[in-house]
């Protein structure tokens, strides 16, 4: 029997950084080996979350560094994703380029609606929701999360700039107080988040659920209100929404921070930002119409771990893209009229190149994935237009939503799809450039099979079947196979030959085109 994988779950949050190091078993269940959380407070000393200052991002590699010494001593897997307060940082490639240098932790950024979803996952796991429309909130230091899903699938999702440490520096820069700014704090999330919550109103949900430290603090101030004992394990825990409303009232009722600490069952490492989330909670109990709302001990970093081991299992077993990725490129492909038939057959013959080529490059099933995503949406720009259709695909796929991949996974996807005719990666190309050098080598090595794959089925009309590859120490051999002996494939190996620059820069082998 295969043992089951360690994994290294690190969630690189706005307020706190906690990793997870577990094995799930062959029943599904989660087996912890050892838990790690600290408050970095990432997002602090910048109010409009634009910049992460030197002492901030100091904090923040110190912590990784320690994470990632644990997890490789346990030799574990680590996966490792940043929220709110990386996403929106104009300085984040600096902070990630250090965390890489320090720690070797390739940090991932996700989207707000990726999140969501990676927040479902871990609630999914944690308790017997899956037949039921369950809304999960997941308040955070930087952004709140709100999902509604069913059955493992998400019907709504969405992320609010509205966290803990954001509406603290804006609405409570001293520790004391007052009733305006409690008032103040109150319209602005009203205003902010009303539209979202009617949306998810919509949805119908069920069972309503909370995840990660401040609803968790808020749901155990309750109990300990009611002079109830707080259990060590607060997974499933739930109250009435009255009686949260109640702590909420007591919360903001307390000026001074030494009046709150006084409050039952307070966490004292979030009692200066808990105001502010405290009516973040309040306006989804109020607008909602919660009646009681149930804790998921499970959050982000449960998601991450859940969801990376789907991937690895899917990869494995299937050597296609996994569900949830499969989904998202095949939707797009169908949003933007892409040529299928083209798509599929440039994905073969590119995929083919980087097994074959497995020996010069060294990539994994995490690459190829890459690959398989970029041949399929490659000329999504020319929905736009047929002109520079390449850079039309770049702008789309950058700005697409992506459930399964990582900020940065999109972003190298549409550059290889940029790349895949014309021009090859510059200097003067400020979205390449921004890339660390290890992410521009992907960009570069696998545009080039994507080009020559984009080459050989130049009229789109799929006249090559396939390829056969034969390396040498200095050559690399292509022998084109037509599909139809009588029907010449002379342009097609032109288009081929006229491409193969990159992938002989790349490799420093020759690259040669025959007809088989």
């Amino acid at each position: 029997m295969n043992k089951a994988p360690l994994i290294a779950s690190i969630d690189v949050g706005t307020n706190s950084f906690h990793m997870i190091c577990a094995t799930v078993n062959s029943r599904g269940m989660l087996m912890i080996h050892n838990r790690e959380k600290e408050n970095v407070r990432l997002g602090t000393g910048s109010g409009d979350m634009k910049k992460l200052t030197e002492e901030a991002m100091q904090r923040g590699v110190n912590t990784l560094t320690q994470f990632a010494a644990f997890a490789n001593s346990e030799g574990a897997t680590i996966r490792a994703v940043a929220t709110s307060a990386v996403r929106e940082a104009l300085n984040n490639h600096e902070f990630i380029k250090r965390v890489k240098d320090a720690s070797g932790i390739d940090l991932e950024v996700v989207s707000g609606n990726e999140e969501a979803r990676l927040i479902y996952i871990g609630a999914l796991h944690a308790l017997n929701i899956f037949k039921k429309k369950a809304l999960v909130i997941d308040i955070g230091g930087g952004s709140t999360e709100t999902v509604v899903g069913f059955e493992g699938n998400i019907l709504f999702s969405h992320s609010e700039k509205l966290g803990t440490i954001r509406l603290t520096q804006k609405f409570f820069p001293t520790p004391e107080i007052t009733d305006a700014e409690v008032e103040d704090c109150r319209r602005f999330v009203l205003g902010e988040w009303c539209k979202v919550l009617d949306s998810a109103r919509e949805a119908e949900p069920q069972v309503f659920v909370g995840t990660s430290g401040t609803i968790t603090n808020l749901v155990l101030m309750a109990k300990a209100m009611k002079g109830e004992s707080i259990p060590e394990i607060t997974n499933s825990i739930t109250v009435n929404a009255k009686d949260i409303l109640k702590v909420i009232e007591n919360i903001v009722g307390a000026k001074t921070i030494q009046e709150r600490l006084a409050l039952p069952g307070i966490d004292p490492a979030r009692v200066d930002i808990l105001p502010a989330g405290a009516l973040i909670l309040e306006r989804a109990i109020l607008t909602l119409g919660i009646n009681k709302i149930t804790i998921s001990q499970y959050a982000l970093r449960e998601g991450v771990l859940f969801d990376t081991l789907q991937k690895m299992k899917d990869i494995e077993e299937y050597h296609h893209l996994s569900s949830i990725r499969y989904d998202s490129v095949y939707n797009i492909c169908n949003q933007f009229q892409v040529n299928l038939d083209h798509a599929e057959h440039v994905k073969k013959l590119a995929l083919k190149m980087f097994d074959t080529l497995a020996p010069f490059h060294g990539y994994g099933f995490a690459e190829r994935e890459i690959l398989e995503a970029s041949c399929l949406l490659h000329d999504i720009g020319y929905y736009i237009s047929h002109d520079l259709h390449h850079k039309h695909s770049y702008y789309l796929i950058s700005n697409c939503i992506m459930p399964g991949f990582t900020n940065d996974e999109t972003e190298i996807i549409a550059l290889i799809a940029r790349y895949h005719r014309k021009s090859h990666p510059k200097k003067k190309h400020p979205e390449f450039m921004k890339l660390t050098k290890e992410r521009q080598d992907i960009v570069k090595t696998l545009a080039s099979m994507l080009r020559i794959a984009e080459g050989i089925d130049r009229r789109q009309n799929l006249l090559v079947k396939d390829i056969k590859i034969q390396l040498s120490a200095k050559e690399i051999d292509f022998i084109l196979i037509p599909i139809d002996e009588e029907k010449s494939i002379e342009i097609e190996l032109w288009g081929a030959d006229r491409r193969k620059l990159m992938m002989q820069e790349i490799f420093g082998k020759q690259v040669n085109f025959t007809i088989g």
